[in-house]
């Protein structure tokens, strides 16, 4: 298979490349700034450069969600670095004499909304709240289903907290080895993750089976709590977790709209990656964890 991916130089796009390598398919990355690590990935810096049919596309483009406070120019280069780029590649694909048979294209569990509640949310459940990590993985998604005019099968992955080497626990690594970890606001808002083994493997999975598309939850089955989570975390660092962060330390650090991605969270499970036939690697946070920490 012959797949092109941009965002290939990231956390989750260095790991697919390697993996699809691995399997034997050939990686084209569309560029504009960072190439991917592997050398053997190819690179374009022009989608007019590629000179041969794509069979798949996977689209994980897009400015880092919580690096920075929201302000208004932070949320339009959030926004333009997602859209802009699914525009582009959608325009790009129906321009094609044969146009990719897939794509798949990221999205977040923030199209459900930043705010709390126990109810199970999948992928048949409607956003709980309106606010601007809905809206922009929304119009994302709605950018992407552009291409099934073409004829293209569009499968839209709505990624929780990835866990691997990189992403959010590098962030977290840190503060947790110095002690200084611990639950954040109340602690009991849901944090849906999944391990960055099971987040490619499910692109893989999806990328494999022509007859799945629509949205697609990439989190493990079962949820934790922040207050679960952390001292999960804690543990697998031989590390305590005792100092807690007020929610008002995180509205400072991030400002009112950002900080809800973490004093906020909904219980968002994968049902129709389960019923597609998809088996987890990881279904226990601890064991999760662990396979992290290892890997450090």
């Amino acid at each position: 298979m012959r797949v092109l991916i941009t965002g290939a130089s990231g956390f989750i796009g260095t790991a697919l490349s390697e993996a699809l390598l691995q399997r034997g398919d050939e990686v084209i990355a569309w560029v504009h700034n960072s190439s991917p690590q592997n050398g053997s990935v190819k690179t374009v810096r022009l989608l007019s450069d590629i000179d041969q049919p794509i069979d798949a596309v996977v689209n994980l483009a897009g400015a880092p969600i919580a690096d920075a406070r929201w302000s208004a120019s932070r949320k339009a280069l959030l926004l333009s670095s997602r859209k802009q780029t699914t525009e582009a590649l959608v325009q790009w694909l129906g321009q094609q004499s044969e146009p990719p048979q897939t794509l798949i294209s990221g999205s977040a569990i923030g199209f459900y909304g930043a705010c709390s509640s126990d109810e199970l949310v999948t992928e048949a459940s409607e956003p709980h709240c309106d606010d601007f990590s809905a809206e922009l993985c929304q119009i994302w998604e709605s950018a992407a289903r552009a291409a099934e005019a073409f004829g293209t099968r569009v499968c839209l992955i709505r990624t929780g907290i990835v866990l691997g080497k990189g992403g959010a626990l590098a962030k977290m690594r840190l503060p947790f080895l110095l002690g200084g970890g611990g639950p954040i606001a109340s602690g009991k808002q849901w944090m849906p993750w999944i391990h960055l083994d099971d987040e490619v493997q499910a692109i893989l999975h999806l990328l494999d089976n022509a007859e799945l598309s629509g949205a697609f939850n990439l989190t493990a089955p079962k949820p934790a709590r922040n207050r679960e989570f952390v001292k999960a975390y804690a543990a697998s660092l031989n590390r305590p977790a005792l100092f807690p962060m007020p929610a008002f330390a995180v509205r400072l650090m991030l400002g009112s709209e950002a900080s809800t991605l973490l004093t906020e969270g909904l219980k968002v499970v994968p049902e129709r990656l389960i019923q597609s036939g998809f088996k987890h690697r990881y279904t226990d946070l601890h064991d999760a964890l662990r396979a992290v920490e290892q890997v450090n």
